[in-house]
């Protein structure tokens, strides 16, 4: 299950397929020419269990020839891998002891038995010792926990890593570590800290085997513009050279983020037109859809009423190159869900902003916690007394 630099893992170009398969956007035709590649894959890597999972869903016929093939194939593969574990347990050392185990690991991988090859994996931890092959271990665990898309073992397979790294452990594991974790916590809407993680690693990205560098950077931009001020954005994204190296050769992305910053905001939505696209069709963003849309909309609305203390729909509307009517209707979801501090004066047409004052909400609080302090005191100070 492991990718070799530059080529990602194929069982996650094919969870990808197979998530494509299941959207009504992808047109027939394109979805007959990815059920083909889907069996040729199944049927090629020997796939038995996923093919009975897919055939019971619908998404493959189910042919018993095939079925029976592949089983017959993978028993016969089984029989080999058991007689070269009991072979190196008798007559070799510790060492091909451990790389008989993992080889059965990686073909219970290969096949698409989750539960075999999580049970395997844990018989090859046993027996490795150095912690450089043990995290190896976890990231292909975090790779079966990507496809499919079981997030409760991929965060126990993260906490185990982190757990690992303090017994010591190179940079460049270190580093692979938080492309998965940002992956994790992108595909999980933790937004703020998927950035974070993703900016740590634009400039020592190994990370072939999960994604390529170019969808790397369209996660990295996509998560740091809902996520960072202006200032931390032009730093560490709109100027970053390793970004600036990729992002023209990915539709619409240079656009979507530059247009933002530069306050272009015609040109930002319809730059913003295409990147939902992306969006809808890519796997791990997919369930966020809804969710992204409104927080880079509460982003891009935000910074234009940043720079006016009023102004009319009709010039706001101008702007974003949208009706009077569709920029009325947006501002006032996002007023109503507490998203944008202004309100709309619907008689004169005019936005006023009321942009709330940090030290006086500071001051707010301060009071607030004082009361709810004071009021613990005199409840402690009354049992004191009985």
């Amino acid at each position: 299950m492991e990718g070799t630099e530059g080529t990602q893992q194929p069982h996650l170009v094919l969870a990808n397929k197979l998530f494509l398969l299941t959207q009504p956007d992808v047109d027939d035709i394109e979805k007959v020419r990815l059920r083909d590649e889907v069996m040729s894959t199944v049927v090629a890597d020997d796939m038995a269990p996923l093919y009975e999972t897919l055939a019971a869903d619908s998404v493959l016929e189910l042919d018993q020839k095939v079925l029976d093939s592949m089983r017959a194939k993978i028993a016969e593969e089984l029989k080999k891998l058991d007689e070269k574990i009991a072979d190196a347990e008798e007559n070799l050392g510790e060492s091909e002891v451990r790389e008989a185990h993992l080889a059965k690991s990686l073909f219970f991988i290969r096949i698409g038995d989750k539960e075999k090859a999580l049970e395997q994996l844990k018989v090859t931890e046993g027996k490795t010792v150095a912690v450089g092959q043990r995290m190896d271990l976890v990231f292909y665990t975090l790779q079966m926990g990507f496809f499919y898309m079981d997030f409760d073992l991929i965060s126990r397979s993260i906490d185990k890593a982190k757990n690992l790294f303090e017994e010591g452990g190179d940079w460049e594991r270190k580093n692979r570590l938080k492309v998965y974790e940002g992956l994790y916590c992108m595909s999980t809407r933790n937004f703020k800290k998927a950035a974070d993680l993703f900016l740590d690693s634009t400039s020592t990205f190994t990370t072939y085997e999960i994604f390529p560098y170019d969808t790397f950077i369209f996660y990295t931009v996509l998560a740091s513009i809902i996520s960072l001020d202006r200032v931390s954005l032009k730093q560490k994204v709109v100027e970053a050279p390793e970004i600036l190296t990729v992002i023209g050769k990915i539709p619409y992305l240079s656009e979507f983020l530059n247009s933002l910053y530069d306050c272009q905001y015609k040109s930002f939505f319809s730059a913003f037109a295409g990147i939902t696209e992306h969006i809808k069709l890519d796997r791990y963003l997919h369930p966020h859809f809804r969710y992204y849309m409104r927080e880079i909309r509460t982003v891009v609305y935000s910074q234009f009423l940043e720079s006016y203390k009023s102004i009319t729909i009709e010039a706001m509307a101008k702007a974003f190159g949208v009706t009077v009517d569709f920029i009325d209707l947006e501002l006032s979801r996002f007023i109503a869900a507490g998203k944008l501090h202004c309100k709309i004066d619907k008689v004169a047409g005019v936005l006023e902003t009321n942009r709330p004052d940090a030290k006086n909400a500071l001051y707010q609080a301060t009071i607030k916690q004082g009361d709810f302090l004071l009021n613990r005191i005199q409840k402690l100070s009354r049992v004191i007394d009985l």
